[in-house]
């Protein structure tokens, strides 16, 4: 049974690295210590993670609520215990967690 008051989805906005045009994506997340945690299915293949790559500074709603802020990739040999604990609560949202984890704090 999914709650109504937790939202599914992040509207994310990046600039986009050819074309510096900006670029949104609707994506789900899950957010743990005040920071927001997104998947990447195709990890740095993907558009917008290639966005982030070259410019880490995005924008991103939830529940009618504007942040900006720095994104970074969590890394396997420094964040292991946080792609862990971030995995876990993406796979009981959403009942999957396989990608590529970006962390987006909001300033």
């Amino acid at each position: 049974m999914t709650c109504l008051s937790q939202s599914q989805f992040l509207s994310l906005t990046t600039k986009g690295w050819k074309t510096g045009k900006l670029h949104k994506i609707e994506i789900w997340f899950v957010k743990e210590n005040k920071k927001y945690y997104i998947l990447s299915e195709l990890k740095k293949k993907a558009h917008w993670v290639q966005n982030i790559l070259h410019d880490f500074i995005i924008s991103f709603q939830v529940n009618n609520k504007t942040f900006n802020g720095p994104a970074r990739t969590l890394e396997d040999d420094k964040d292991k215990d946080l792609i862990i604990k971030t995995s876990a609560l993406m796979d009981k949202k959403y009942g999957w967690s396989d990608g590529l984890i970006m962390e987006l704090t909001p300033s």
